[in-house]
């Protein structure tokens, strides 16, 4: 429904290197520049769910709890959710021991006890402290 009546949006993603090299708030902020990129048409002002803006050259202001706060930042953690979920449920079909398409890589008990098992695949984020204490081992 989203989709079909937004008059356009952006999906951003950062691969697990870049929040690997830069930080996960870096990355979210390099994920969000690449949703707007990818706008199809140019927009006057940027809302973003949180308490700061990336450092872009768009008019834009963070709105903390933005989402419950306003319908165009709900719709958009929306789609964003759903792209996520999509990307998780794609990674679980070729690593189908971490649970992906019910933890959505959350770090639920079957997910670290399969990191354990397992140990990481290519997708999981070095800096996430479970995995970087099994790659220490």
């Amino acid at each position: 429904e989203i989709r079909a009546r937004a008059v356009c949006f952006g999906i951003g993603v950062a691969s697990v290197e870049e929040i690997d090299e830069i930080n996960i708030l870096w990355a979210t902020m390099l994920a969000m520049t690449r949703a707007v990129d990818a706008l199809t048409r140019d927009c006057a002002h940027v809302l973003v769910d949180g308490n700061r803006c990336p450092k872009w050259t768009y008019a834009s202001t963070a709105i903390v709890e933005g989402d419950a706060k306003c319908l165009s930042i709900a719709a958009a953690s929306i789609l964003a959710k759903e792209e996520r979920d999509r990307m998780m449920i794609a990674a679980a079909r070729e690593h189908p021991h971490y649970g992906w398409e019910s933890n959505k890589g959350y770090g639920s008990a079957k997910h670290l006890a399969a990191l354990r098992e397992h140990g990481p695949t290519p997708l999981h984020r070095r800096s996430f402290a479970p995995v970087a204490q099994l790659v220490l081992i």
